[in-house]
């Protein structure tokens, strides 16, 4: 558990943290409950739906169709004051603070409004960037050390979320692998690590979903009654790592004139060296 001291993180072994906490760091992901009122659900669903009306379909994944990404609005806590609220939510933070330091921050925020699909295969595995800490196959992380944590995923949940709807899964302890998941086994409904199978993240309405960026992750399949989905999902990292509400192939910091200078097929290192990457994890 980290704590942030006189500009650096410290092991804060007396801290008191939550029994969410725990499960975060040691299983890779969580369900607290009960976070959001019905009130502030309410406000937060109209103001998301306001955004979908207002603001049209950001492009920024190139392997999605046009038509996924109508279901997709990002950098929301820049659109809404109410995502702005929700993203500073006291129980979300003292979750996540004691793993990502007291000056975490936000790298990404994005409402999902899936429609239903009934029967459908869902996402692949994945992990959210990473692995932060690769190892070789034949190596397992000591468990007298604890597995860093340099971001977490958040979904609050603006519906309910049962096993039909297609729920996030992950298969615990996985973060702590070191690798990816097998590519080979990328829709395995069976896939294992350690002899732990996928878990599913279901959840009430106002409920939030926290999993580790490591751990091992899909959207389930859909049973034959999927409601579809609707959430708002932040991703908190540690303040070393790049904030992405917007693209990362987009300047925050070069002056006009050296981006000219940039423009060019001999210049791509160049481009990645001064922070203009392609588009990747946490930007679409």
């Amino acid at each position: 558990m980290l704590t942030r001291k006189y500009g650096y993180l410290w092991d804060n072994a007396s801290g008191d943290v939550s029994d969410a906490t725990r499960r975060l760091e040691t299983s890779g992901a969580c369900v607290v409950k009960g976070v959001f009122d019905e009130d502030a659900v309410a406000q937060l669903r109209e103001a998301i739906d306001e955004v979908f009306a207002v603001f049209p379909a950001d492009r920024r994944s190139e392997y999605r169709a046009q038509q996924a990404d109508q279901q997709f609005r990002y950098e929301m806590l820049n659109r809404s004051s109410q995502c702005l609220k929700a993203v500073a939510n006291s129980t979300i933070l003292s979750t996540i603070e004691p793993l990502l330091g007291e000056d975490c921050h936000v790298i990404a925020n994005m409402a999902w409004r899936n429609p239903p699909n009934p029967n459908d295969s869902a996402q692949p595995w994945h992990v959210d960037g990473g692995p932060h800490i690769p190892l070789p196959a034949d190596v397992l992380w000591p468990p007298e050390i604890p597995h860093p944590v340099f971001a977490i995923g958040c979904h609050i949940l603006l519906q309910d979320c049962a096993l039909n709807d297609g729920p996030t899964g992950f298969i615990p302890g996985s973060h702590l692998s070191g690798r990816p998941p097998p590519y080979r086994q990328a829709l395995d409904a069976n896939l294992t690590y350690q002899g732990q199978g996928a878990v599913p993240l279901t959840g009430e309405v106002g409920d939030v979903l926290l999993f580790v960026s490591d751990v091992w992750h899909r959207r389930m399949p859909t049973g034959a009654n999927d409601r579809g989905r609707y959430f708002l999902q932040v991703h908190y990292a540690r303040r070393d790592i790049q904030q992405r509400l917007k693209t990362s192939d987009i300047s925050h910091q070069l002056s006009d004139s050296i981006l000219s200078d940039l423009d060019g097929k001999d210049n791509s290192r160049l481009r990645t060296l001064v922070g203009l990457h392609s588009p990747g994890f946490y930007d679409g």
